[in-house]
């Protein structure tokens, strides 16, 4: 793009990793990750770290890195979220547990008009996938469970979206901080610890680096 004549600014959020890549020009935002313009909902803020962005580009040459003044820290307190009681002692509790929540995330699919979910999943299939990532947490071969929606990366991020939607309908109080819903999952719900109990076994069986990696994020 720079070649054709369209000068480009990148909003890093990790500083190693636009030092090596070099772009023409590059603010560095200490903020969590997901949140390239800080504050929600605070367009004075936001506004702040655009304006300081395109003064990038009166820069006389480049590359150039500049560092945003503040510093946001990473809320990683878990939301505050009701679970539902267990109905079917018979079932795996993440599998339970999630059958529990899907009244609370089809209200918030109809109160947004839109969701996350649908990489590999339906709603309809989330209990299942925990039902075969119980069952690899549990000792059974990851090479002969069948993954409803097979890739490891997709799945995870379908069973997020309706952790996390259906969360967000159930919580209350302020704005959550930017890792509150996914320390909220991995620490509070049965799905969340079945995942991590999952990508263990994984790993310690052998398995391929990508296929349980990125099943949670890396300092999990």
């Amino acid at each position: 793009m720079e070649e054709a004549g369209l000068a480009t600014i990148t909003l890093a959020s990790m500083r190693p990793v636009v030092e090596k890549m070099k772009p023409p020009r590059a603010l560095y935002c200490e903020f969590p990750l997901g949140r390239p313009l800080g504050v929600p909902n605070d367009p004075e803020f936001q506004h702040r770290v655009l304006a300081e962005a395109f003064a990038l580009l009166d820069a006389p040459n480049g590359p150039v890195i500049a560092d945003f003044p503040d510093v946001i820290e990473s809320d990683e307190q878990p939301l505050a979220c009701s679970l539902p009681p267990r109905f079917d002692p018979n079932l795996p509790a993440c599998v339970d547990e999630a059958r529990g929540l899907r009244k609370a995330y089809d209200r918030a699919v109809a109160s947004r008009s839109r969701t996350d979910l649908g990489r590999v999943l339906t709603a309809d299939q989330i209990p299942d996938a925990l039902a075969a990532l119980h069952r690899i947490a549990s000792g059974d071969d990851w090479k002969t469970v069948e993954i409803p929606g097979k890739n490891t990366i997709a799945v995870m991020h379908d069973i997020r979206a309706y952790y996390d939607e259906a969360c967000l309908e159930l919580a209350d109080g302020p704005e959550p901080g930017g890792r509150a819903t996914e320390a909220w999952f991995f620490e509070a719900t049965e799905a969340g610890k079945t995942c991590l109990a999952a990508r263990q076994a994984i790993k310690d069986a052998g398995g391929p680096f990508p296929f349980w990696f990125y099943m949670a994020p890396g300092h999990r």
